[in-house]
């Protein structure tokens, strides 16, 4: 007896269900007024981007690639992809008619960066890293230059008599 009641209890509750779930999905198809309408994507172009070093034309692994969409003088974000073992970074969701910015940052070499016009469906760059040079300072003093405080025979200057005594290293 027990069983009978837990079994009809059971399928009125399934039967209950049922018919709520199907008033659901029927509320939903009715709704469609309410509903996004799709919009279709602007037309975008394939961008390869060649990465290699400059000396010796060889790939550069895992680079970053940088893409910076502008809209004026204003950047609408960022897009970053690593190059591969053959040095390529491959993007094809820059819609055509937008000017990008690209930045490459490798470590070890000089970072680039540059603003292009994406105008056609399917692009490719080659980009030769270069190693840093050495710093340029206005501070550093030339050996050769007059205004450097030495000439060449000269003899560096003793040290004042007022001056504090050198100090002394730790004994080990």
């Amino acid at each position: 007896m027990l069983h009978r009641t837990i079994f009809r209890l059971t399928v009125l509750v399934a039967s209950l269900a049922l018919a709520f779930s199907s008033l659901h999905a029927a509320a939903q198809q009715d709704d469609s007024h309410h509903a996004r309408k799709y919009k279709v994507p602007p037309p975008s172009s394939r961008i390869e981007v060649t990465v290699l070093r400059d000396v010796n034309g060889k790939p550069i692994e895992h680079a970053a690639v940088i893409f910076h969409p502008m809209e004026g003088d204003r950047d609408k974000g960022s897009l970053e992809l690593k190059t591969n073992e053959d040095g390529k970074a491959i993007i094809d969701v820059i819609p055509i008619g937008d000017t990008v910015r690209m930045q490459i940052i490798a470590r070890g070499f000089q970072t680039y960066g540059q603003d292009y016009k994406i105008d056609k469906d399917s692009l490719s760059f080659e980009v030769r890293m270069k190693r840093p040079g050495e710093q340029y300072s206005i501070y550093k003093a030339r050996e050769d230059t007059p205004d450097s405080g030495k000439s060449s025979g000269e003899k560096p200057a003793p040290p004042q008599k007022d001056a504090a005594p050198p100090a002394s290293q730790p004994k080990p």
